[in-house]
């Protein structure tokens, strides 16, 4: 198990950026050319609306929720003592493929422009009927990239609206072989006596500190990162069952420890953000593009409190406090980020295939990223579920369908300046 006192922000900037550094992919042309189709520049968005009153802001607002004590000790004692993360590595027993190996179909689904510097793809077997979520890295956990001596990649994978939702905890020590292994999201029940599977589509993702937190359609449920517990039983049941324990055919359980709701609207993507003070959880809504109303962005700040690590910062009633808030013409957003006062908002293509656009937006105005001298704005992935940001590498990383990637953020603002 990993203690928090191993994760004290060290300086940024050291080896691992070397170690991470890499060239762009050899990807196939089917990747790299966009479709006379797909010419056609979106309308300006333009600047973002500030929400400033308390009646746009209050239905933001969060209501923290902890599990008992009893409870999660009660559960840790039935099915043993809880491991953590580098456990679940040590146990990873399947292979991604990197880009050179992917299917023309899955380098399809990368970026236009800028390229990938990193690719890689899932195996079909073992994601047939999942449908590819949120990520996050050891890069949002601490700033220096590492995990105690481990560097990480959070991939989650759901089933659909009411049926289970799995991460990949993803060893990548080595860039040249990412090896995971399969843990499910669970939430305890009956005092902690049982467990029953987070039974929700998983659309936004972020690890911070000991921390993992998790979209769902209840609102966002907390996770602790030294509480993963070992099934014992190979079943497609998930809680107790004759002989141990079981979760839906995976090795490993993570059961949630909290979790944050709201009455009104809830966050459908989410990411961190380190340049702020405190660091901060961003948020964005799901508004159909064929809804009249705007999509909104706003931020929770972490807290600075020792016995709170990775929580969000709430008043003496449980409530988070809503530190900023926008509204965006963006539609179709499918991704959020925040870095020093911009927003980086990934958005799907309306036809089926095509690749999205990826806007960068502040207060001021908007700005797509651009394929090269065409005037095409659709040079994003074609479905841009996540943004996280690994601050010690400067890389930004993502998932669209089946293929996992990776480039540098400043290659992203080069595309849209």
């Amino acid at each position: 198990m990993q203690h928090r006192g191993r994760h004290r922000r060290r300086k940024r900037g050291r080896a691992l950026r070397a170690f991470l550094a890499g060239t762009a992919l050899a990807l196939t042309a089917a990747a790299t050319m966009i479709s006379a189709s797909q010419a056609t520049v979106a309308d300006d968005p333009g600047a973002l609306r500030p929400l400033a009153t308390s009646a746009e802001t209050d239905v933001l607002r969060l209501r923290e929720h902890l599990e008992p004590q009893a409870a999660l000790d009660r559960l840790a004692s039935s099915m043993g003592r809880p491991v953590g993360v580098s456990a679940v590595l040590d146990s990873a027993d399947r292979t991604l493929r990197t880009g050179a190996d992917c299917t023309s179909a899955e380098q399809q689904a990368l970026p236009v422009e800028p390229t990938a510097t990193r690719a890689y793809c899932w195996d079909a077997a073992d994601t047939r009927s999942w449908r590819a979520g949120a990520v996050t890295t050891s890069g949002d956990a601490d700033d220096d990239g590492l995990w105690g001596q481990n560097r990480v990649i959070l991939s989650a994978w759901s089933q659909g609206a009411h049926k289970p939702a799995r991460v990949a905890f993803i060893d990548a020590g080595d860039l040249n072989r990412l090896t995971y292994s399969w843990v499910l999201l669970t939430v305890p029940v009956d005092g902690g006596r049982d467990y029953r599977a987070l039974d929700s589509q998983v659309s936004g993702m972020v690890w911070y500190q000991d921390k993992l937190l998790v979209t769902a359609a209840e609102g966002l449920y907390v996770y602790d990162m030294d509480r993963v517990q070992r099934a014992t039983v190979d079943s497609p049941a998930v809680g107790r069952v004759d002989g141990g324990w079981a979760a839906h055919g995976n090795g490993w359980v993570l059961p949630a420890v909290g979790t944050y709701r709201a009455p009104g609207v809830r966050p459908d993507y989410i990411s961190l953000d380190r340049s702020t003070s405190p660091d901060s959880l961003v948020a964005s809504d799901w508004v159909s593009k064929d809804d009249d109303r705007d999509v909104q962005l706003w931020r929770y700040d972490f807290s600075r409190t020792s016995d709170r690590t990775g929580l969000l910062d709430t008043d003496t009633a449980g409530y988070t406090r809503v530190d900023e808030a926008y509204e965006t013409k963006v539609t179709g957003v499918g991704a959020v980020l925040s870095r020093d006062s911009e927003w980086y908002l990934g958005r799907a293509s309306e036809e089926r295939d095509g690749h999205g656009t990826l806007w960068r937006q502040d207060a001021t105005g908007a700005r797509a990223g651009r394929c090269g001298t065409d005037e095409s704005s659709r040079c994003w992935s074609t479905e841009p579920e996540s943004f996280s940001y690994w601050e010690a590498t400067g890389e930004l990383w993502s998932q669209s369908g089946r293929t996992l990637f990776a480039l540098p953020l400043a290659s992203v603002d080069r595309s849209s300046d």
